[in-house]
């Protein structure tokens, strides 16, 4: 299994940006896609996930209403859409996947190598 992250970047409070998660190496259509973030001084936290078994959503309650997830099927991609962003948004957002069939995740095995995500004006 292969995740790669992409997408992020600096961008200033208010503003939103989309990261994406290329996912590849399944060989069944069970697993589900967690995004997870690592703030400086904060634990790491999962904020979203995605269900590829039966296409149910997660987002972290707080976060609820500025974050949105989805799945391009055609690019077998998972894209985390971020709007209103804070600079308390600002950390490393990883990628992971599970053979879990549902959010959020408890047990995420795979894992991307992260993209950085910036809020500052």
């Amino acid at each position: 299994v292969q995740l790669v992250e992409s997408g992020g970047g600096l961008v200033q409070p208010g503003e939103s940006l989309r990261i994406s998660c290329a996912v590849s190496g399944f060989t069944s259509e069970h697993y589900s896609i967690g995004w997870f973030r690592q703030a400086p001084g904060r634990d790491r936290e999962e904020v979203s996930c995605f269900s590829n078994t039966n296409g149910s959503t997660w987002v972290k309650n707080d976060l609820k209403g500025r974050f949105y997830i989805s799945k391009d099927e055609p690019e077998n991609r998972v894209d985390l859409y971020m709007e209103s962003l804070k600079p308390e948004d600002t950390g490393v957002y990883l990628c992971t996947a599970s053979l879990e069939t549902d959010c959020p995740l408890s047990e995420p095995f795979w894992w991307g190598q992260g993209t950085q995500v910036g809020v500052s004006s």
